[in-house]
Formats: C-alpha cells, structure tokens, sequence
C-alpha cells in the first residue's frame, strides 16, 4: 500500500493517469521488485482494483499472478491476494450482483465470455491447475479458502477441461476430498459447493469421489445440520448427493450396498404440527424426495431398482413416506413430490404395493389410501399437478401387480358393490369420474380403469360383467356399451374442457380392453352401431385436432380385426376387411392410424412413465398405450392387407402355434414340478448333511464315552479284584468260624436239641434238689424215732439205718455223675459257643439263663451275616451286569483295535520296504562312491588336480562320525 500511496500521490499534483496505467505500474512492480514487502503491497492493490478494472488487471497481471504462486509459495498473505485477485477476474458472481438492476442481457453474455475466456487462459497450461491443487493442502484458512474459490470457478466457467485435468492429477481427487473434513465450516460448505461443480456431468469422477467415502460424510453434514431443518448447507449436500447418484448404476449400488438407504429415513419424521413451515424446509425436504426417486427411478435397471425398492420397506421408509401422504398441513408440492415418490417405490414391488393397499387414511370411518388418492384425481377442483401425481401413483400401483387389479375390477362387479352405500370403492370413483362433466376426469379414470386391465385377460372378461343402471325406469347397461354409447354422443354433451380428450381416453380404454380378448371384441361387435360409428369417423375428413381421434378409431377397428375369432357371422374378418375397402380405403386406413405415432404428444408420452404435461390440454397420451399402439401398429397393418387365404394360413399356424404352446407350457409344468422336486431333494440332501455331521459328532462323543467307559472298566477291574480278595478273606474267616451256610443250619438243629436236652436236665435237677432237701430232712425226724424205738425195739433200728445209708449213697454218686454229666455239657456249650463268636462267652455253672440269651445274641449275630451275605451277593450281580456291559464295549473296541492293527501292520510294511529302499540306495551310493574314487585315481594318474585323499578322508572320517552318532542315539 506504501507504493499505492505513492503511485496516487503523485497522481494528485499532475494529471490523473487512467487505470490501466495504475495497473501496468503495479504489474511492473510485482515484477520487478526485489523485496517481499513492495510485491505483496502491490498485488493487495491489483486485488482490490481487480473488481473494479476486470478486463484490464485480467489482461495485464495474470501472468505475474500466476508467477508469484508458483515462486513466493513461502509467504501465506501474497498468495491469498494473488489467489483472492484471480478470483475476482475469472468468477462472473460478482458482475452478476452488480447488474441484477442496471445492467443489460447483453452485458450479461460479455461478462460471462470475459470470465470463461480468462479460464481458458489460465488451464491452457495443465500444471496452473495442479499448483492450484497443491495450494489446496495448505491448511492456512488465507490460502485454502481463496484456492477452493478459484477452483470452483474455473469449473463453472470450463468444466470439463478442468475436471479432466484433476482427473489425470495424482491424488487431485483425494485433496479435494479432504475438504469435507475441514473443521472450519466456510471451507466446508464451499468445498460442497466445489464438489458439485467436480462431479457434474463426469461418471469417472463421480465413482472416485464416492468410493472416496463422500456418502458417509456428506450425511454426517446433513444430520449435524438438522437433516430437512436445516439450511442452505443441507440443500447444497443434498444435490451433490443427487450429481452421484442421479444416472450412475455403480454409485448407486455402492449406496445401497453400504445401508445409506437406512440413513435416509430420519429426513422424513416430520411432527404433527405442521404449520409454518419454511422456504429452505421445503426445499430440503422436496430435495430429499427427489434424492429418494434417484434410487428408485423407472429408468434404472430393474435389478438395482428392485433392490432399492425392497430396502426402503425393511428399513421402514416407505412407512415414513406414507405418514407424510397422508398427514395434514403439508404443503402442496411436498404433498405432490411424495406421492410421485410413493409411485416409484412401490412401481412393479409386489410387497411394496400390498404394503400400500393396507395404508388406510385417518378418518372416520378409515378409508383406503388409494380410496383418498382416487377422490382427489377426480376432484376438479384440485390442482392439475396434483392430479396427474394421483394418476401416476395409481398406475404404478397395479403395475405388474395383478392382485391389485383384481381387487380394483372386483369393486365393479355386482358380487361386491356395497348396497348399503356408506363406503366409496375405488371402482366406484373410477365410474363416477369416466362418467362425469370434466373431460380430465374422464381422460383419468379411462386410463386409470386401462390400466387395471393391461396384461390381464381374465380381468378384461369379468369387467364385461359390470352392469350400470343409467336411468330410473331404464334396464341396466353393461359398461362397454356406456362407454361406446359417450363416445358416438360425441359434441352432444356439454363437457368443461377439451371435449377430444374425454373421446381420446375412451378409446384408450376400449383398445387396451379389447386388445388380446376375442371375446370383449365379440361383444364390441354384437352392438351393430360401434362399426358404422368407426367407419363413419376414420373415413370424414376432418380437422386438426379431430385427426388424433381417427388415429384411435382406426387402432380400435383394427383391433376388432386382428382379435376377431369368426364368431359373428355378419363382423367376420373378411367382411370387415372388405368394409374398410370399400367406405375407407387400405391406404387412407392405414394413413389415418399412423397419425397416432406421428403426434407430438404420442412422443413426449413415450419418453417416461411419469405423465408430465404443461396443461390439461395436452394431456392427451398415456406411456403403457403409446407401448400397444407399437406393438399393434404393424400386425394391424399385416392383418389390413392380408388375403382370406393367407388368413386362413395364419389361422392353422396360430393352431399349431397354440398346440406348440399348449405343449412349451406342459413341459413347462413338468419341469417345474420337478425343479419343486429338486429343491425338495436339495432340502432333503442339506437336511440329511446335517443328520451327517450329527451322527458324526456323536460317533465322536461315544468313541470319547467308550473310552472313558475303557478307564471306568480298568478301574472297576482293579477294585473288583481288590473286593474279591476281600470277600475271600472274609469267607475264610467265617468257615474258620464254623458259620458257612451249609453248617448253620446244623448248628441250629444242634443248639435246638442242646436247648431241649439243658431244659430235660434243668428239670432232673431240680427235682433233685428238691430230694435231697427231704433227705437232709429226714435223719433229725429219723433220729428220734430211733430214740423210741431203741427203747422199744432195738434190733430193727439198725437195719433201717443201714438201708437209708445205703439209699443216700446211690443218690450222692448219681448226683455226683448228674454233676459230671452237667459239667461236660457245659463244657461242650461253651466249645460251641467259641466257635459260633470270635470271643468265647463264659457261662456259670449256677445260672442256665445266662446261655439262653448268649444263645440269642449268637442267632443274631447269625443272622446278620447272612444279610450282609445277601447284600454281597446283590452287588455281586450287579457287578456282573456291568462286567457283561463293559465287555460288549470292550468286544467293540477290540474290533476298532483290530482294524488300527491292521492298518498299523500296513504301515509297518510300508515302513519296512521304505527302509529297504533306503538300504538299496545306501549300497548304489557306496558302490558310487567307489566308481568315483576310482575315476579320481584314474584322473590323478592322468596328471589332472584332484582333491587331497586327505580331505576325503576327513570327510569320510566326519560322515563315519555322524553314521556313529546315529546309530549311538537309535541305541
């Protein structure tokens, strides 16, 4: 700025130089001087004069602008001037801002050529853009943020120059990329607004920056912006998210594949108040719908479409979109935008569209959704945009879904008209409206009722069973007949609108339902008025607007031709033929229906499904038909021209083609039953893989049990013997004892008889005793007896007393022999008492209970031994039960044992033979090692250098060491 001061001071004293010449003295400064200071002084005033003086700072200083990036990289402030001054020359943002009031078109068209003429300067030389690129890694906020300005510009101005220049960059992607990480949100958002300048209209790029993980972080933005609440930054995030994903098949899988899809449902939770909403809401949110459709559009290929389509059910959106459909208070073209969204989600996804079938709105009584959306599509006073939304949300509901078709033609039908009338069918709405004053309710409800019957012939038969009562008093008419009696009243009704559309969408609708369907043609023709009404239209000339509908008429007797079976004998192909040929003509038939193909609007409804039109009036076509009409244009045609002869040919190959195809479709069946089958077999056969693997893993679990069992069985073993030498012991014992069970019952028998004997003598005894008690008695009384009667009788005394001696003395030695015995029988219960217990019991010669109850407490003694000798036996058995159990296992295992041997002896021989081999090659080595040793001598004596017999004796020496060592360790 000092040398601007000065430049401008001396300005002052003389007269002014112009700008151009400040200009040129500044460029000369930057040029020339040699301090840092003085160039960026002067190129902070080329920046701020730069706006003012484009043309000429363009002209004069880009070239030592472009020096000075590339020579004072080092100095942060005069590359953001220079980066700043470059901006301002080559963007036309700031022109335009000028002249938004004063300034003309034509000026307009010079600012934008100056700006892409300057870019065309500066790219021409590939490596101004890659030092740009590299200036952009500068994390300085002065460089970086001026860089990704500058950038962004030249793409607008030459975008595809530059965005191939990048493209061959190394890593100049990459870089660009780092700029969404930035923590500064001015570079951010302008980095957004870079990439949607890089990624427009270049797939290669596209796949580069979305492999670049961009999707992730370009929804991290969004959610940390407010996702539809928050601002500008959410829409520009948004259409770069459209740049690389509208189009781009590969992108578009990578999003589905990486869940994003799943991501995208918390944009649409909008709250139940919905009033006030905001402009920059309503963009982001109609942004977000649009992004929606990006995925699912019709013109993508069906398997991505379809995949799309299934993960926004299972993740819930779909739901979330309907919410919104039918929530109150959203604004009229989100509402719009989200049923032509709706339409694209559920388009040909059959459980898309039975999801939708179930939506019901929030009245009372509920009503269906498509109920609602069909009320709103014959409502005149709804907006046109609207109602087309309505229609296209129709069609793609019973697009290929035939369960939907049947469920809308079946509200038609007398079976299921509900007579009480409280409820609306669809049926219903499609009548009323094909019937009313509005020609685009009319032209709606044909082509919406066509559309339930495309590709449906059943249907198109049931629906000639629809019969509509016209007036009190009146019979019933069938709806075929209604609808060709409108259309020959013509110009008599008094309709809003364009009265040709309401005659175009009936013919629209008689085509399609008569199309592949001999028998509605039948009935078309049993009415004798249709065919002269035909005739009558294709053969007047009429005007302008009247020629598309002798187009149709022309399609729709055609038609009666081609699917006409012979039926009727006055409607006969041939008579019919012969009827164009006489009141039309071939060629004026053949003109008149190519005037279908030939009309603007046919093209434009060929373009797209999704029905577009700037008015009413030219809502004339519906996509599916423009389908038909190409494909009946020229069988018509063929069929006009044809012969009766070559008719008949055509009739016997349609038989034999019917019988070929009545054949294809049991082969057909056929091979589908078995394809059934085979899927059976193949579950079967995983099924029985996995039994396999079961059987497999238990083998495995019993052959660890049977091993187990094996220990188990070497144990019990052990201690059976250890028990056996035991109970061995314990027998001994016992026959020591006297107490085997073949002895015990002896020894009962003994005790018995000793018990009666001891109680015989008990007895003996007592009486005994009792006897010598009178006796001891008996010599006092005997002594005074004696005393009397020795004084009376002297000599007989003595020989009594002798007699009583004598008769003492025989009792003393029995009692005495009685003792004898006594003591001997004691002495013998005793011996048994010894051998009947371990420890002897005394037993007093005094006292005989004594041996009673030692006799008792022997029995019980007895008898527990026989108890535990019972047990013993019981576990005994049991033992044996396991031996026999164990021994099968072992039996089992040993045949297991035996085939290991086998194999093991297989082994072995092979192991064997192997050595043998090793041992014959052992023995060719030695014998080679001679032939060498030999040729060596031979060489030696031929005079040639051989090595040292020592060295080979030292290696011979080491290869006998390790021979030895060997053989030591096999030791």
């Amino acid at each position: 700025m000092n040398f601007l001061r000065g430049v401008m001071g001396a300005q002052s004293a003389g007269p002014q130089p112009s700008g151009a010449e400040t200009i040129q003295k500044l460029c000369d400064r930057v040029a020339s001087s040699t301090l840092l200071d003085d160039r960026r002084d002067a190129v902070r005033a080329l920046k701020s004069l730069s706006k003012k003086y484009r043309l000429e700072v363009g002209i004069q200083a880009m070239p030592h602008l472009i020096h000075v990036l590339q020579t004072d990289r080092s100095d942060s402030e005069i590359i953001g001037y220079a980066l700043d001054t470059l901006y301002n020359i080559i963007s036309n943002d700031l022109e335009e801002e000028e002249q938004d009031d004063s300034e003309e078109e034509n000026s307009q068209k010079q600012v934008e050529d100056l700006g892409s003429q300057f870019t065309e300067i500066f790219i021409k030389q590939n490596d101004n853009v890659t030092l740009l690129l590299s200036y952009l890694e500068e994390f300085d906020f002065q460089v970086r943020w001026p860089g990704v300005k500058l950038l962004t510009a030249l793409l607008k101005q030459q975008g595809p120059p530059v965005q191939q220049i990048i493209l061959v960059s190394p890593m100049g992607v990459s870089r660009l990329m780092d700029l969404l990480a930035d923590s500064r949100e001015v570079i951010r958002n302008d980095g957004v607004l870079l990439l949607q300048q890089l990624t427009r209209s270049n797939a290669a790029i596209q796949k580069i920056v979305a492999f670049e993980n961009a999707f992730e972080r370009l929804l991290d933005i969004i959610t940390e912006e407010g996702n539809s609440d928050g601002g500008i930054v959410v829409e520009d995030c948004l259409l770069l998210l459209q740049n690389l994903l509208k189009n781009n098949n590969s992108n578009q899988n990578f999003f589905k594949e990486g869940s994003y899809i799943q991501r995208m449902k918390p944009w649409f939770e909008v709250s139940d108040d919905n009033a006030g909403w905001s402009a920059q809401k309503v963009t982001n949110l109609h942004l977000m719908l649009q992004l929606v459709r990006v995925l699912v559009s019709p013109t993508n290929p069906p398997g991505a479409t379809s995949s799309c389509q299934k993960a926004m059910f299972h993740c819930e959106l779909l739901q979330q979109l309907c919410t919104i459909l039918m929530a109150t208070g959203v604004p009229a073209d989100i509402l719009t935008e989200t049923i032509n969204t709706v339409s694209e989600v559920i388009r040909g996804c059959q459980i898309n569209q039975d999801y939708f079938a179930s939506v019901n709105a929030p009245s009372n009584p509920p009503r269906p959704a498509i109920v609602v959306l069909l009320m709103s599509m014959v409502n005149e006073r709804q907006p046109f945009v609207l109602r087309c939304a309505v229609l296209y949300c129709f069609q793609c509901f019973l697009y290929k879904n035939q369960k939907g078709q049947g469920e809308i033609v079946s509200t038609l039908l007398p079976s299921t008209i509900d007579a009480t009338g409280n409820s609306v069918s669809a049926g219903q709405l499609l009548c009323g409206g094909l019937f009313s004053t509005d020609s685009l309710s009319n032209w709606c409800a044909a082509v919406a009722l066509a559309h339930a019957l495309q590709e449906n012939a059943t249907l198109k038969e049931q629906l000639l069973r629809v019969q509509l009562a016209t007036s009190i008093g009146n019979p019933p008419v069938s709806l075929l007949q209604q609808c060709t009696n409108i259309l020959s009243q013509g110009d008599k009704i008094d309709r809003r609108g364009s009265k040709v559309q309401t005659r175009v969408g009936l013919l629209m609708l008689l085509c399609t339902w008569l199309s592949n369907c001999p028998i509605a043609v039948t009935h078309f023709l049993h009415n004798s008025a249709n065919i002269p009404f035909l005739t009558g239209q294709i053969a007047e000339n009429l005007g302008e607007e009247e020629r598309l509908v002798q187009g149709l008429c022309a399609l729709l007797l055609g038609i009666s031709i081609y699917y006409n079976d012979n039926s009727l004998e006055n409607y006969k192909k041939e008579k019919l033929k012969q009827l164009i040929e006489k009141r039309i003509g071939k060629e004026n038939f053949i003109e008149k229906l190519g005037f279908i193909s030939k009309h603007e609007f046919y093209s434009r409804a060929a373009q797209k499904p999704q029905p577009s039109f700037s008015s009413p009036d030219h809502m004339m076509f519906d996509h599916e038909f423009t389908k038909l009409v190409k494909e009946l244009e020229g069988v018509i045609t063929k069929a006009v021209y044809k012969s009766s002869e070559e008719d008949k040919k055509e009739e016997e190959v349609k038989k034999t083609l019917e019988q070929h195809d009545n054949i294809v479709t049991h082969y057909k069946n056929v091979i589908r039953v078995q394809d059934q089958e085979l899927e059976e077999l193949k579950k079967q056969v995983d099924s029985l893989k996995v039994q396999n693997e079961q059987l497999q893993t238990t083998v495995t679990q019993q052959v660890s049990q049977i091993q187990q069992h094996k220990d188990q069985y070497n144990l019990l073993k052990v201690q059976l013997g250890k028990e056996n030498q035991h109970h061995t012991s314990h027998s001994d014992v016992a026959q020591m004892n006297g107490v085997q069970p073949e002895e015990i019952s002896k020894l009962h028998e003994q005790i018995e008889e000793w018990k009666h004997k001891l109680e015989l003598l008990q007895e003996q005894l007592k009486e005994k005793d009792s006897l010598i008690e009178t006796l001891k008695l008996s010599p006092t009384a005997g002594g005074t007896t004696e005393q009397s009667s020795q004084t009376n009788k002297p000599s007989s005394g003595s020989e009594a007393d002798n007699e009583l001696y004598k008769e003492v003395e025989t009792l003393r030695s029995q009692i005495q022999s009685q003792s004898t015995d006594i003591s001997k029988l004691q002495t013998e219960n005793q011996e048994l008492l010894q051998k009947l217990s371990l420890t002897p019991v005394p037993v007093s010669g005094d006292n005989g209970t004594v041996m009673v109850s030692k006799t008792a407490d022997m029995e019980g003694s007895v008898s527990t031994l026989l108890r535990e000798t019972k047990e013993l036996k019981n576990e005994l058995a049991a033992l044996n039960q396991e031996k026999a159990s164990l021994k099968q296992q072992l039996d089992s295992s040993n045949s297991t044992v035996a085939i290991l041997q086998n194999e093991k002896s297989k082994l072995q021989l092979e192991v064997a033979e192997s050595k043998k081999e090793q041992d014959d090659l052992l023995v060719l080595l030695a014998d080679q090692d001679q032939k060498i040793i030999a040729l060596k001598n031979k060489l030696k004596e031929l005079g040639e250098p051989v090595e040292d017999e020592d060295d080979i004796e030292s290696g011979d020496q080491g290869e006998d060491d390790e021979e030895e060592d060997g053989e030591e360790e096999k030791d």
